[in-house]
């Protein structure tokens, strides 16, 4: 359905009255961020006299920071269980709430996951109507769609800002450039192509090895593409046995930044980058709302709900693995009982297929002008 020319996902909502104050609830990792944009663009669109406060996290203010955004500032949220990671300080909590409430949010929006925590957060900043995501035994909101496993996040989020009569703006999450970013992009056009890769991922089941990340890296290397391996400081070992597994002859084409560095020399190497290769990640989501193309290796479920919309600029490569490799449960059942096992789901994708999807990129001007 369409409001005009823009699309609604989901069924319209009539939109509430005299909204000037909106708290858009989603904690997690980057990459959780960068699916939320396209329903912040919606809501910022639908309410153009609005502020928009992104309750948050540390590293979400820091990819913020100094951006053009739909958001006006952002809130870090304290650590509580199911809201944001860390042991909760029950008074740090409270105090974070009772200034929340004497902001006076006209609309508070839930789009960080079932609501079984999130949502009695959300109602705790006392906000004129609420809206979000609900699974079967949550706490209700003033208007919900349910929270079902398989769906795309940005669609899901979407689906969230038409409860408040916010059709979508875009579907891809996009993460407007700084003037010096566009400087620093523009510096490296033209010059021989870098490649970044990232073999980490925060569940362990949806890293490809690092022996066929480290086939990619040779095999590029060869090519004559600058290599740049990169990584927390909990990813260094995967790191360390992607770099001892590289081809020794192109050895001196692949470099690592894992462990060291901030969010911002990241995203100046996202920059530069002429294409990123990962797992299902925060960098590879960044790497791609700046606009950087990208090859992902993922597990065909978690393609459902976080793979790249587009494929001019963004290639999947899938595993279609149904079973744990070890005890032989199934791992499609949503809601059963994680086993113990953290083999990969992703090590049948084929080298060869993510190579030839890198090397297509690298061929053809993929970037927007």
């Amino acid at each position: 359905m369409t409001d005009g020319r823009r699309p609604w996902v989901g069924g319209p909502a009539a939109r509430f009255p005299d909204v000037r104050r909106i708290a858009l609830l989603r904690g997690g990792g980057l990459g959780d961020l960068v699916f939320a944009l396209p329903a912040a663009e919606a809501l910022a669109a639908a309410h153009p006299e609005a502020e928009l406060t992104l309750l948050g996290t540390p590293g979400h203010a820091a990819l913020l920071r100094g951006r053009p955004s739909p958001f006006s500032d952002v809130e870090v949220l304290p650590a509580r269980p199911g809201v944001r990671d860390g042991a909760e300080d029950p008074a740090a909590t409270a105090a974070f709430l009772a200034r929340m409430r004497s902001r006076r949010f006209d609309l508070a929006v839930q789009v960080h996951g079932g609501g079984g925590n999130s949502n009695p957060f959300l109602l705790a900043l006392g906000a004129r109507h609420t809206v979000g995501l609900r699974a079967e035994g949550a706490p209700p909101l003033e208007r919900t769609v349910p929270y079902l496993y398989y769906q795309h996040e940005v669609l899901r989020a979407l689906e969230v800002a038409a409860l408040a009569g916010a059709p979508a703006v875009d579907l891809e999450p996009r993460l407007p450039l700084t003037p010096a970013e566009e400087e620093v992009r523009r510096a490296a056009a033209g010059g021989p192509p870098t490649v970044v890769l990232h073999p980490g991922a925060t569940d362990p089941r949806r890293r490809w090895p690092p022996a066929a990340f480290a086939a990619v890296a040779s095999a590029l290397a060869a090519d004559g593409a600058a290599v740049v391996v990169v990584g927390d400081a909990s990813e260094t070992g995967l790191v360390e046995e992607l770099l001892a597994a590289v081809d020794p002859v192109h050895a001196h084409r692949v470099r690592s930044t894992a462990g060291r560095g901030t969010l911002p020399e990241l995203v100046d190497l996202l920059l530069r980058a002429s294409l990123v290769v990962a797992n299902d990640s925060g960098p590879r989501h960044v790497a791609a709302a700046l606009g950087t193309p990208t090859v992902g290796v993922y597990w065909f479920g978690n393609a459902l709900n976080a793979g790249a919309l587009s494929r001019g600029r963004h290639r999947l490569q899938l595993a279609w693995t149904t079973r744990c490799p070890v005890c032989g449960v199934d791992v499609t059942v949503v809601g059963a009982p994680r086993c113990p096992h953290d083999d990969s789901f992703v090590a049948d994708v084929e080298v060869a297929a993510v190579l030839a999807d890198a090397r297509a990129l690298l061929a053809g001007p993929q970037r927007p002008d």
